[in-house]
Order: C-alpha cells, then sequence, then structure tokens
C-alpha cells in the first residue's frame, strides 16, 4: 500500500471532493441513510463516535445533524481533508476533535461508543483490514458498534466488471466530468478492495456478533457488528 500517494491523491482533491460526491456516489442517500440508521442512540443521548478516514468530514456531518451532543474524532491522513473538515465544523469546536494520523498503524486516543468509517478502509491491504477489525473491536467497550461504509470488490471478476461498468454509466448520466472523473480514477488507482462476505467472515473473527450487511447497491455496502 503506498501511503503516500493515498494521502497525495486526498490532499490534491480536498477542494472539490464534496461537490462530486452526489455523482461519483450514484446511491449516495440511501448510502448515508442506511449507515446512520445503523447508530443505535436516540437524537438527545450523549456518546462518542470516532470517524475513521473521515476526510471533510461528510458522514460527521451527518451524524453531528442527526444527533447533536455526540462528541466526535474525526481522523485522516491528509491534513488538507481534516482543513476542509476543521471549516465545517468551526461553528460548533466543542463537539468535535480533529486527529491527522494512518488509523491503519497508528492507535488514535480516546473511547469510544461507536466507530465509523466511510469510503476508507478499501484504501487497506487485506492484512491491514483484518488489523484494523482486531483494533476496532478492541477499542470498543461492550455493545458498542462499528459501522463501515465502503465499497467492495465483486465475488467474481465478471461480477466486478459489472459493477465497474454500471459505476461508470451511472456517473457519467450524472454529469460528472472529465477532469473530476480522471481524479477520481487516480485514487481509484490506490483502491485495495475486498469482497464483502470475507470482510463480514473477518469481523465475526474478531469477535464481533450481530454482523450484517444491511444495505447494497452494486459495489456500495454498509455494513456493521457490535461488540
Amino acid at each position: 500500500m503506498d501511503i503516500a500517494a493515498i494521502k497525495s491523491g486526498f490532499d490534491a482533491s480536498a477542494n472539490t471532493y464534496d461537490q462530486t460526491r452526489r455523482q461519483l456516489i450514484p446511491c449516495f442517500d440511501d448510502f448515508y441513510r442506511s449507515a446512520l440508521a445503523l447508530i443505535p442512540y436516540q437524537r438527545d443521548d450523549h456518546f462518542r463516535v470516532l470517524d475513521l478516514g473521515a476526510g471533510t468530514g461528510l458522514l460527521s456531518f451527518f451524524v453531528s445533524r442527526q444527533f447533536p451532543h455526540a462528541r466526535i474524532t474525526l481522523t485522516d491522513i491528509s491534513g488538507a481533508m481534516l482543513s476542509k473538515a476543521r471549516e465545517r465544523f468551526s461553528a460548533e469546536p466543542g463537539n468535535f476533535e480533529f486527529v491527522s494520523a494512518d488509523y491503519s498503524v497508528e492507535q488514535i486516543p480516546g473511547e469510544f461508543d461507536v466507530i465509523i468509517s466511510a469510503l476508507s478502509i478499501h484504501h487497506l491491504t487485506n492484512t491491514l483490514k483484518q488489523r484494523l477489525f482486531s483494533i476496532i473491536f478492541n477499542m470498543l467497550p461492550s455493545g458498542g458498534v462499528f459501522i463501515n461504509a465502503d465499497q467492495v470488490l465483486g465475488q467474481t471478476p465478471e461480477i466486478d466488471d459489472l459493477y465497474r461498468k454500471t459505476w461508470m454509466e451511472q456517473v457519467t448520466s450524472l454529469g460528472i466530468s472529465d477532469t473530476e472523473l480522471n481524479a477520481a480514477g487516480e485514487r481509484m488507482k490506490e483502491d485495495k478492495m475486498t469482497p464483502l462476505d470475507i470482510q463480514l467472515d473477518w469481523l465475526r473473527n474478531a469477535g464481533f456478533g450481530h454482523v450484517n450487511c444491511w444495505y447494497k447497491n452494486f459495489s456500495f455496502a454498509v455494513f456493521s457488528g457490535q461488540k
């Protein structure tokens, strides 16, 4: 895994990243809504969230709007992305903490009730994914939840080809520009996607219960486990 290339790609895209989310994620609303629905708290509850690979803070933003008393720690390897996240939450600094780190190898300090991630863990190798799932399990208290909204590899090469073909047709129909499509293509060169069923097994092997995929649209999947 080329950490420098991943960091460079996301640093370069920081200024325009949010503008293209709905075009590059054709199932945007259902994808994020499904992740939020898995957070086992009521609106006025106080709890602690860790967002792995938080980027510009898009998923954390949705969490904060639905759970205004949540304390959220955002971590990302890209300082430029985290700078955008800081701008996003500048009006409410008390509820947010920002940690610039490579979460695949660095321990994130703090205690968390919910650990979330969106479109980040697929950059890790299989070995690092398995290791991360075990680390996440050990970080959570009993009853804590890990929610991953990510992209997965097709079960066979033919299925994965269909995933990619369908995605290209969808983003083209949504009006993505050639410049942004090329930028996304450069970032995708660092993808290390893994089939969904393998990742669900890794969660179970790490100790998680109630492991399930709750939403799937071609390569986009939302799955979780509870300690």
